[in-house]
């Protein structure tokens, strides 16, 4: 039988420029460490450590952390409309002018420069006074490298970063998030971190293999994710709450004219017919099977459309 795996934090080197525009900002739940040419990223499990290191020629010491959510390539466009600010740029132009400064090629202002994305969850960013020297750093380390938490020097790194975390406004939550109170100071045990807006939109694209999931079309840029719940009356971010619906089924799902049952069958309300006096095309979905998610763990959860079928769904006068 294979031994557990043990914790591990990933400290990654990133730019001033990123950080800075970062803890600029308010309210800051997610954040997308971005790759400027996608190599993946398979470093970490949800909800581990994620330490931010500045490079060498910008003083070279860890300035924050943030909690692993997932990995995931998008077209440069898809990753500014779902995390736009939190990509660490202040426009999508600044962000298409790093990845060509990165990529060391010429500006082509019609190519969707694909991106990995590496989503990031409550990040906390250190005073300058708190930032420090990373522990067995080789200087020709180019990306970033993996510490155990529980062996030395990683355990020690953990410990410093407690410490800072637990100075943090936002303190309680994080390690109540991340971290098993019985664990403060022993062996860390990380729980998956909760998904924000960005991390959702994103997720649920990638759990339904980029395919709406009523029509089958792969177009990404008519394809959202939609809230079965909605998160402002009570629905989370959670893939078992989403469905990736080409744009126009999205406006019917949310207003009504078009529910998926329990049983993931897709329906469409006759009332399109009398309120619009059209509808011909979205009717014909009605009674077709819901495509489901890759993994049938993601699939959507019964709870969820009932409570859409009930409270949602324009049945027939």
């Amino acid at each position: 039988m294979a031994s557990p795996r043990q914790p591990t934090a990933f400290v990654g080197l990133t730019d001033a420029d990123w950080l800075d525009h970062l803890r600029a900002l308010p309210d800051l739940h997610e954040v997308n460490f971005w790759q400027p040419s996608p190599h993946g990223f398979g470093a970490l499990e949800p909800g581990e450590p994620f330490i931010f290191k500045l490079h060498s020629k910008q003083g070279g010491l860890a300035a924050g952390i943030a909690f692993f959510v997932k990995y995931i390539e998008l077209p440069v466009s898809l990753a500014w409309d779902y995390f736009g600010l939190a990509n660490g740029a202040s426009s999508l132009a600044e962000m298409r002018a790093r990845i060509e400064r990165y990529r060391r090629a010429r500006p082509d202002p019609l190519e969707d420069y694909r991106v990995g994305c590496v989503m990031l969850s409550d990040p906390v960013f250190f005073d300058t006074v708190d930032r420090f020297p990373v522990p067995d750093w080789h200087p020709n380390i180019q990306v970033g490298r993996r510490y155990s938490l529980v062996d030395e020097p990683g355990a020690s790194l953990w410990a410093r970063v407690q410490r800072l975390i637990s100075a943090h406004a936002e303190s309680t939550r994080i390690l109540a998030v991340h971290e098993a109170p019985s664990a403060r100071y022993g062996t860390p045990v990380f729980v998956r971190p909760r998904l924000g807006q960005a991390a959702f939109k994103a997720i649920v694209l990638d759990a339904y293999g980029r395919r709406c999931s009523v029509t089958g079309e792969k177009v990404l840029p008519t394809l959202e994710a939609a809230h079965i719940r909605p998160f402002a009356e009570g629905g989370e971010h959670r893939v078992d709450n989403g469905l990736l619906l080409r744009r126009d089924l999205h406006a019917l799902f949310d207003r009504g004219y078009l529910t998926v049952t329990p049983d993931l069958e897709v329906r469409v309300s006759r009332r399109l017919r009398t309120d619009f006096n059209n509808g011909e095309e979205y009717m014909a979905l009605s009674g077709r099977p819901l495509r489901r998610p890759l993994d049938p763990g993601d699939a959507p959860n019964p709870e969820f459309l009932e409570w859409h079928n009930r409270t949602r769904f324009k049945s027939v006068l």
